[in-house]
């Protein structure tokens, strides 16, 4: 017993030495439903040289993380999930330390790049890991130099890939359950597998925007990213709360682009940010999602557009079946210059900035799911919901 003490003691002073900042940060619902896995970020700028973290709510240590958004090894943001009650208030303490390694936690989030291994002969073990590839304008196809074709990464919830070539597009993943699959299955799910309840491709994209994929516009219809002088994935972060990829356009109609897509634990949705080296208030752009073969649409004419719809999504998915999903992307009204009446490929908007950046969320579900939604009218109802709570943020003060 007094040796538990004396260790208690010395873990106590030992974080007590390394301290550099106490905060305490009050996190408000405003609204009457329950949100969960509520993304908080602390920007750490002012806090010194922050190596590791501590986050406790009404005594109790929950997982949070730090992440080196600029990559210059050093954390910009601390990151953790709030669960309340409507209307509820919590109050979050936060330690911040100048030494030791951020504390590790289950993963709740995934993501990976891979290099093909022709010494692999199964199509979901390929071990060639990278965390970023850079490919100049003039390669002749850098949608093959990538297994499952470009980065991918999921919350238990979801999973997309992003094609690694002048489409970019998101392609999908349907689970039957929630959990994490693509370190498993790497988009190429097995028929082993299958029968063991893991998801598949869902989606059928070919040069659309399958799910919310950023393009330009030339006044009539939406353009490539291409040509580039080259273009970059990579990851910024791997977890365990939430999972950072950007693309990045150098060289594209005279600007270079950052579009970065972040992943929370718990969500289905995801967030894109769009960045760019200076203001681009006087040029258009494109985003939207597919027209899923023989699909029912939805839009709010504010923004969310939706559709409900089955199609053969590729032969790589086994048995080749007819997959049902629902799509969806809300894009703030200040970016949105026209909402395009709908044709065979896109239910498109035209979006632009005043500025240097704009941001929309794009989400998803599979009829796979068991956890999920499984009608246009189900679905929409959904998103009416989902909206709102996106437009009543919860109130963070510290």
């Amino acid at each position: 017993m007094k040796k538990q003490m004396f260790t208690l003691l010395l873990l106590a002073l030992t974080t007590a030495a390394y301290s550099q900042q106490t905060l305490s940060v009050s996190v408000s619902n405003p609204s009457t439903s329950i949100r969960s896995d509520e993304p908080i970020t602390i920007p750490l700028t002012g806090y010194g040289d922050v190596q590791s973290a501590l986050v406790t709510v009404d005594g109790q240590e929950i997982p949070c993380q730090l992440d080196d958004l600029d990559q210059n090894d050093t954390f910009d943001e601390l990151c953790f999930l709030a669960n309340l009650k409507g209307k509820e208030s919590k109050t979050y303490e936060i330690k911040l330390f100048s030494e030791g390694e951020p504390r590790t936690y289950p993963a709740r989030v995934f993501a990976e790049m891979l290099i093909r291994n022709d010494k692999v002969k199964e199509k979901n073990k390929h071990n060639n890991f990278i965390e970023s590839i850079t490919a100049r304008g003039d390669c002749d196809n850098s949608y093959n130099i990538q297994h499952h074709h470009g980065v991918d990464f999921e919350s238990e919830l979801n999973g997309i890939r992003i094609y690694f070539d002048k489409r970019q597009t998101l392609d999908l993943y349907g689970k039957f359950q929630k959990r994490l699959e693509l370190e498993a299955t790497q988009f190429y799910t097995q028929p082993n597998q299958k029968a063991e309840g893991y998801g598949d491709d869902v989606l059928w994209v070919g040069n659309t925007f399958g799910l919310g994929a950023f393009r330009g516009w030339d006044g009539k219809e939406p353009t490539m990213i291409d040509p580039v002088r080259s273009r970059t994935q990579r990851i910024i972060s791997y977890g365990p709360l939430r999972t950072i990829v950007e693309l990045f356009d150098r060289g594209w109609q005279g600007v270079n682009m950052t579009i970065r897509y972040t992943q929370y634990a718990g969500h289905r949705d995801t967030d894109v940010d769009v960045f760019f080296n200076k203001n681009v208030s006087d040029r258009l752009f494109s985003t939207g999602i597919i027209n899923v073969k023989g699909s029912e649409e939805f839009s709010d004419k504010k923004g969310l557009r939706a559709c409900w719809g089955t199609d053969c999504p590729s032969s790589d998915t086994v048995n080749w079946k007819r997959e049902t999903v629902g799509l969806g992307i809300c894009i703030p009204m200040k970016y949105v210059k026209s909402e395009e009446p709908a044709n065979k490929d896109n239910y498109a908007f035209v979006v632009g900035t005043d500025s240097s950046h704009l941001s929309y969320k794009v989400i998803y579900t599979s009829d796979n799911e068991t956890f999920g939604y499984h009608s246009a009218k189900e679905w929409f109802e959904f998103l009416k919901d989902w909206k709102k709570e996106v437009e009543m943020p919860i109130v963070v003060k510290y």
